[in-house]
């Protein structure tokens, strides 16, 4: 009987002294501590996915991006997915088509065919709040704007304009064309170039094609009336337009047909602006430092000649990051959106990768590092954002059936060019097949 009640006794000891050591805090409860509070900070934290297109090197440096972010913003975390630019779109269709999108993805001229699915998010609710545009171009801001939703922030922007081979002027013993030319000095100084610098060389490319738009901005019109869903012209528009481009071929200024399909000006490669063949040419911005890869001669950009209304050059996003409509963080989203294009440590980072950056402050700043083809590219961007401050144009859509418009325009270029049909039967005929594109595919 006494060694049992022995027994009992060591045994309510050994609980009263495991009682004591628990609450020293050392040991395994220590542990147990300090693992509760890790899960509860971790959960804390909201985690976005954010989708993109490129090779390696914008992978890489995007990543890096994100890490800056997390650093600044460590209550939020990103997942980052990118796919080659051939498959980026299928992958996001069937993750939308799911319902498990990331929730930020880069589009790019295809935004409109995303809006209309109503998969974006309306990011105007974060707008001077967790959202930043105060820098950002008007331009860039009407660009992401559709169906007075913003839906798209912009990138990277590219702004186009002609690029004049300098060298080529300085042997003619030409004044180099400036900011604030109209048309007809165009004209002129095309046919100038030609007579003087002998057969085989020309002032310009064809830019009746390329230019179109811009062209009709010039007249108060525009190629396509996203609003209403309609055309932005009447046929007398774009008969002018292709008038003045055929009274200044046959003067001698622009580069014959036979010789344009040949050397296409959207091909670098080929581009008869290198091989000092044509003084003259319609490019994106960011086409610059290409060309001047390719040659000696001195390459510098200007704007368009002015029309009736202005320049009708706009700042053109390259590509742009939209929020998904069912995100459960949109709050963060817009906080995301916000230090990509803001953020100047991310602007150094990432350079002019998707086009020079959207807000003036980064374009500055990355100006004072560039080489001498960069610092023409910003200095010609700056020149356009401040123009179309003083004087805006409503931003451009690809229309509904682009690829079949395209198409048509530029058989109706070439049949005026090669003399098979007449200016006026050929505008005809692309002014009805125009409507009749559009009408199909609404």
């Amino acid at each position: 009987m006494k060694q049992r009640l022995l027994i009992l006794a060591l045994g309510m000891l050994m609980v009263f002294t495991a009682a004591c050591s628990g609450g020293t805090g050392s040991g395994a409860s220590s542990n147990e501590k300090e693992k509760n509070g890790n899960e509860s900070s971790e959960a804390k934290q909201v985690e976005l996915r954010i989708m993109w297109w490129g090779d390696q090197k914008r992978a890489d440096i995007t990543n890096e991006a994100l890490k800056i972010f997390q650093e600044k913003n460590p209550s939020i975390k990103v997942v980052g997915e990118f796919a080659p630019s051939t498959g980026y779109f299928d992958k996001l269709n069937t993750q939308l088509a799911s319902g498990t999108a990331p929730d930020i993805f880069f589009l790019g001229g295809n935004v409109v065919d995303y809006a209309n699915k109503e998969v974006l998010l309306d990011l105007s609710p974060y707008v001077d709040k967790e959202l930043n545009l105060s820098d950002m171009d008007q331009s860039m801001i009407q660009y992401g704007t559709i169906g007075g939703k913003l839906l798209h922030i912009s990138a990277g922007a590219n702004a186009r304009g002609v690029v004049v081979n300098k060298t080529m002027f300085e042997k003619a013993s030409l004044p180099v064309p400036e900011d604030g030319w109209n048309w007809e000095d165009f004209a002129r100084i095309s046919k100038e170039i030609s007579d003087k610098l002998g057969s085989g060389v020309y002032g310009t490319y064809n830019m009746s094609i390329d230019g179109m738009d811009i062209g009709l901005k010039q007249q108060g019109k525009q190629l396509y009336d996203m609003d209403k869903g309609t055309l932005g012209f009447e046929e007398a528009d774009v008969l002018s337009w292709f008038q003045y481009w055929d009274e200044t071929m046959k003067a001698g200024g622009v580069v014959p047909s036979e010789l344009q399909v040949s050397n296409p000006p959207g091909d670098t490669s080929k581009s008869l602006v290198v091989t000092g063949k044509v003084a003259m040419s319609l490019i994106p911005s960011n086409q610059l430092a290409a060309l001047q890869g390719l040659t000696q001669d001195e390459l510098i950009m200007v704007q368009l000649p002015r029309g009736e209304k202005g320049t009708g050059v706009v700042f053109e996003s390259s590509q742009g990051l939209s929020g998904y409509a069912k995100t459960k963080h949109p709050n963060e989203v817009a906080t995301l959106l916000s230090f990509f294009i803001n953020d100047p440590d991310v602007a150094k980072l990432l350079g002019n990768d998707r086009g020079v950056p959207v807000v003036a402050a980064n374009r500055k700043l990355l100006e004072t590092s560039a080489n001498s083809v960069e610092k023409i590219v910003y200095d010609y961007t700056s020149r356009v954002s401040e123009a179309t401050n003083k004087e805006p144009f409503a931003v451009s859509y690809n229309p509904p059936g682009f690829s079949e418009y395209s198409k048509l325009a530029e058989s109706t270029m070439y049949e005026i060019g090669f003399g098979r049909k007449s200016v006026e039967v050929a505008v005809k005929d692309f002014y009805n097949g125009t409507l009749k594109i559009f009408k199909n595919n609404q």
